[in-house]
């Protein structure tokens, strides 16, 4: 009531004096700006402080998210966190709110869940993506020492939050967090969104955790062996006559803008073909998941299956270096839809390169990045 009583006075003097100065209303906002601040922002209350618990490092990946569950209302509750994402979309928010709320968000979701529904793990009743998240997470912890290092995982998008996350690694005792967005190549659209959403969350801590946020990793050695490594275990009785790398796309604007995303594909594509010895001619790169009306990047994955048999390539395999994990991008509309698409138009053999998920190679990668990042904060590994 006090804090209601105060803002109403507040407001009654700035009233005031913009009848008699004619204040503009961007004078008005700015000197209302401070009582705004004041009230509205709340840190998050802390336990007391401890002389004698020593502190640990946080390692905090971060991925994409996933659905919940198959029914209606988790799909789209978690498409409408994701399509809402200012980075995910560049428009008019009020223009895209109403195009989403008012037509998409009525038959997205259904779409979606048919997809889901194809890859979605039955006995465990998850997503992969999630299942091999955890199975990320908790490999990664066996490599430290879980006095010094706690490792989480949080989903950008649904759960476990971001934020669920920090709050883990802030009970846990962590004093310092690594920041790992688990995209091999840059992308406004995840890896900046990552760090907005763990900001975000840091603004509401009242004892912020020192905090450092790891590159992208599409040049690693590690990373790039491990793609290499991966393509020759899973064609080695299947010879195919050319690998196609399958990167998710985004508008061709956002290039534009500057960023960088199809520049580290390139680079990334360009080294696996260095790495596995290919010659120009039997490595091809594109693009998938187009939505909306914009021009994306090209050539599209689609037309690219599409095509090659046309052109007397009978045998392919693919792979989709752009995401750590196998998800729906990668399980169902690349490993399923893909492989129809490419078979009904002449194709004879497709095969599919699973992401690195929790193998071996794979975490050797994440424990690589880790351990160069980690330099100077003192962890030690078992």
């Amino acid at each position: 009531m006090e804090r209601r009583c105060f803002a109403s006075l507040f407001d009654k003097k700035i009233a005031t004096k913009s009848h008699e100065s004619k204040l503009s209303l961007k004078q008005l906002l700015i000197a209302r700006q401070p009582y705004a601040i004041f009230t509205l922002m709340k840190y998050k209350t802390e336990p007391a402080y401890s002389h004698e618990k020593p502190s640990k490092t946080g390692v905090l990946l971060v991925n994409l998210g996933t659905p919940t569950a198959l029914n209606y209302r988790p799909m789209r509750r978690y498409l409408s966190q994701f399509l809402m994402d200012p980075r995910i979309v560049e428009m008019n928010r009020a223009k895209w709110w109403l195009i989403l709320n008012g037509i998409l968000l009525n038959f997205i979701p259904q779409r979606s869940a048919r997809g889901y529904a194809k890859i979605w793990n039955r006995d465990k009743n998850d997503s992969p993506l999630r299942l091999f998240s955890y199975a990320q997470k908790e490999a990664l912890q066996k490599e430290f020492d879980p006095e010094l290092v706690h490792v989480e995982l949080g989903m950008r998008y649904g759960t476990p939050s971001i934020e669920s996350a920090i709050t883990r690694l802030k009970e846990a005792k962590c004093s310092k967090i690594l920041v790992v967005p688990l995209y091999p190549q840059y992308c406004a659209a995840t890896t900046a969104s990552a760090c907005d959403e763990v900001f975000r969350v840091l603004r509401k801590i009242r004892w912020m955790p020192s905090v450092r946020t790891a590159p992208p990793y599409h040049k690693h050695p590690e990373y790039i062996k491990a793609l290499a490594s991966s393509v020759k275990e899973h064609t080695k009785d299947k010879p195919f006559d050319v690998l196609l790398a399958s990167y998710h796309g985004i508008p061709e604007k956002y290039f534009k803008n500057g960023d960088p995303y199809p520049c580290h594909c390139h680079k990334t594509t360009s080294l696996l073909k260095e790495e596995l010895g290919l010659p120009d001619d039997k490595i091809k790169l594109a693009y998938q998941s187009k939505f909306g009306r914009d021009k994306w990047l090209e050539p599209s994955t689609s037309d690219t299956l599409e095509s090659l048999p046309q052109k007397g390539i009978k045998n392919i395999a693919v792979i989709t270096p752009g995401f750590s994990v196998d998800c729906i991008e990668t399980l169902e509309e690349i490993a399923m839809e893909g492989k129809d698409e490419f078979i009904e138009n002449g194709g004879e053999h497709f095969t599919f390169i699973p992401c690195l998920n929790d193998s071996e190679d794979g975490m050797k990668v994440i424990k690589a990045i880790c351990d160069n990042e980690l330099l100077g904060w003192h962890t030690h590994n078992k």
